[in-house]
C-alpha cells in the first residue's frame, strides 16, 4: 500500500468529503487522524467504522479557528503515530446570501473557518514536516474560488484566498521537500444536491461537459495522488476536479 506508515491529519472528516477523503488514504494503508468540532457526533462513528475496518485512527476534535486545539492535535499525532505525513486542509462551511443581504459575521464566520483555520493547520504542521524534511499539504478550494459565484461572496473569497495560501506556501516549503497543492472541485454529489429540484440540477449538468456531478471518491482520488509518492515534483497547483466545468 502506498502510503502504508504515513500519517495524514484531515480536518472536517466526520462525514461527507472529508470522510471519503480520509477513507481512500486509510485504503492505501495511511494512519488516519480524524478531525472535527468537539460537537461532533459522525467523527465519532466513522472513527468506529474505520476501526472495524482494521485502519489505524485517531481522533482529535478541535475548532480549527483556535490555534491552542490545533497544536493540541499536532502534538497528540505525534505523540500516537510519531509523525505528520500529510495535512488535507478541507474544514469548511457556507452561508450563502447576496452581498448586499450579507452580514459581517456571514463573513467573518466563513473565512475564519474556511481561510484562516487552514492557515492556522499550515502554521502548525508546517514545523514539524520542516524538521522530517517531507511533507504534503493539500487544500480543499472550489471552482467558486476561480471564477466566483452569485450568492457566494464569502464563500468564493475564501476558496480564492486559500488558492493564494497554496501557492505561497508551496514557494516558501519547497527547500525543505514539502509540497502544497491544491483541489478545485466542481458540482460534487451529495445530501444537498440529492434534493435540488430536477430543473435546477439539469441546468447544472447542462454546463459540465462530461454530463454528471462528480463524486466525493473522484475527488478523493485526486487528493490521493497528491499525497503520495507519485506527485513528488508537482507543486503550487490548483487541479480542478470538475467534469471540464471549468476549462
Amino acid at each position: 500500500m502506498e502510503l502504508k506508515g504515513k500519517t495524514a491529519i484531515i480536518t472536517g472528516s466526520g462525514r461527507g468529503l472529508g470522510k471519503a477523503i480520509a477513507l481512500k488514504l486509510a485504503q492505501l494503508g495511511a494512519n488516519i487522524v480524524l478531525n472535527d468540532i468537539e460537537a461532533s457526533v459522525a467523527v465519532d462513528e466513522t472513527a468506529i467504522e474505520f476501526k472495524k475496518s482494521g485502519y489505524n485512527v485517531l481522533v482529535t476534535k478541535g475548532d480549527v479557528r483556535n490555534l491552542a486545539e490545533i497544536e493540541s492535535m499536532v502534538e497528540k499525532t505525534i505523540e500516537v503515530f510519531g509523525s505528520i505525513d500529510i495535512l488535507i486542509n478541507n474544514a469548511g462551511i457556507t452561508k450563502d446570501t447576496l452581498i448586499l443581504r450579507m452580514s459581517e459575521k456571514d463573513w467573518d464566520d466563513v473565512l475564519d473557518i474556511n481561510l484562516k483555520g487552514a492557515f492556522l493547520c499550515t502554521k502548525s504542521v508546517a514545523r514539524v514536516m520542516m524538521k522530517q524534511r517531507s511533507g504534503k499539504i493539500i487544500n480543499i478550494a472550489s471552482v467558486s474560488g476561480v471564477t466566483g459565484n452569485a450568492g457566494q461572496a464569502n464563500y468564493s473569497a475564501s476558496k480564492s484566498g486559500l488558492i493564494g495560501l497554496t501557492k505561497t506556501t508551496a514557494k516558501e516549503l519547497a527547500s525543505r521537500g514539502i509540497t502544497c497543492n491544491a483541489v478545485a472541485p466542481g458540482a460534487i454529489k451529495s445530501k444537498m444536491t440529492d434534493v435540488l429540484p430536477e430543473k435546477v440540477k439539469e441546468n447544472y449538468l447542462n454546463n459540465i461537459p462530461l454530463g454528471r456531478f462528480g463524486t466525493p471518491e473522484d475527488v478523493a482520488n485526486v487528493i490521493s495522488f497528491l499525497a503520495g509518492k507519485y506527485s513528488d515534483y508537482v507543486t503550487g497547483q490548483v487541479i480542478h476536479i470538475d467534469g471540464g466545468l471549468v476549462m
